[in-house]
């Protein structure tokens, strides 16, 4: 248990104590050695300047907006593999991973070229043949919010279906057997021994990528860059920002202490209210 501990106390105790520590002070690139202790002062400029309810409200939508259909599209495409008489499963599953297997930073570099406003491929081939109008992200704050998501479910929901087919797997055909007998529909079996088998899988799921989607910072920072404005900026965005191209250092570990607070709180929240917890256990 040593090199565990240790590893531990290095990496992840001593950030988070330091973090806490220079939050109190005025640490920036113009007090980077000879900084001092200012108490709360960042915690209040952050909540003076309307930044705390804003990043709190975008990070909420960033993460809750990506979590649900991510979850969604993984089940809904975990319930067709799973079907016994499906012919070429096992290619329609390599085609559906590949998102997963490529490299996020290189796929995200993409599909930042295919949302160019205008001449990009979704605005310029794929939304006009549905007749959706184009997305310029640069400009429109829900525009930004959907190439976001989008972008997110296709990087992620092979994940989702990944994790929702093995579960599926694991469910004994016999109780669908021994339903159908009994006369019970597709939707009865679904709701009846498909939703109860997988409640473990569902609350452990939601919890891990809740934690992930709240941190993830690449799509926003290479796509938007949190624009327009900071109307798509989420606190771990910000706070990156903050740190490494404003040398605001201390109002940095004080959005990441605050992000972190939140999530806890959060986690907390959904634990208690929806009995995820039990259903891990």
């Amino acid at each position: 248990m040593v090199p565990l501990i240790v590893a531990v106390l290095l990496l992840f105790l001593y950030p988070l104590i330091y973090a806490i520590y220079i939050s109190f002070t005025n640490m920036n690139i113009f007090h980077f050695y000879r900084f001092q202790y200012v108490g709360l002062y960042q915690y209040k400029a952050m909540v003076k300047y309307g930044y705390l309810g804003t990043l709190t409200i975008n990070t909420i939508i960033w993460t809750l907006g990506s979590l649900i259909p991510m979850m969604l599209v993984g089940l809904a495409l975990a319930l067709i593999l799973n079907q016994r008489d499906l012919r070429g499963k096992s290619v329609f599953y390599a085609l559906l991973i590949l998102p997963w297997a490529f490299p996020g930073f290189i796929s995200l570099l993409v599909w930042w070229g295919m949302w160019d406003y205008p001449y990009g491929f979704m605005n310029r081939y794929l939304l006009p043949t549905f007749h959706l109008p184009p997305i310029n992200a640069l400009t429109s704050v829900p525009d930004a919010w959907a190439e976001l998501i989008v972008t997110n479910l296709w990087l992620s929901f092979p994940y989702y279906m990944v994790v929702f087919y093995s579960a599926l797997q694991s469910i004994p055909p016999e109780l669908y057997e021994l339903a159908e007998v009994d006369g019970a529909g597709a939707l009865a079996r679904f709701s009846r021994i498909t939703m109860p088998s997988l409640y473990k899988t569902f609350s452990f799921v939601f919890i891990t990528s809740f934690v992930f989607t709240w941190n993830n910072f690449y799509p926003i920072y290479l796509l938007t860059g949190g624009g327009p404005g900071i109307s798509t900026e989420t606190f771990i965005v910000y706070a990156y920002q903050q740190a490494f191209s404003y040398n605001n250092y201390a109002f940095a570990a004080a959005i990441s202490i605050v992000s972190t607070a939140v999530t806890m709180a959060l986690g907390y929240l959904v634990m208690k209210y929806t009995g995820v917890l039990e259903g891990i256990t």
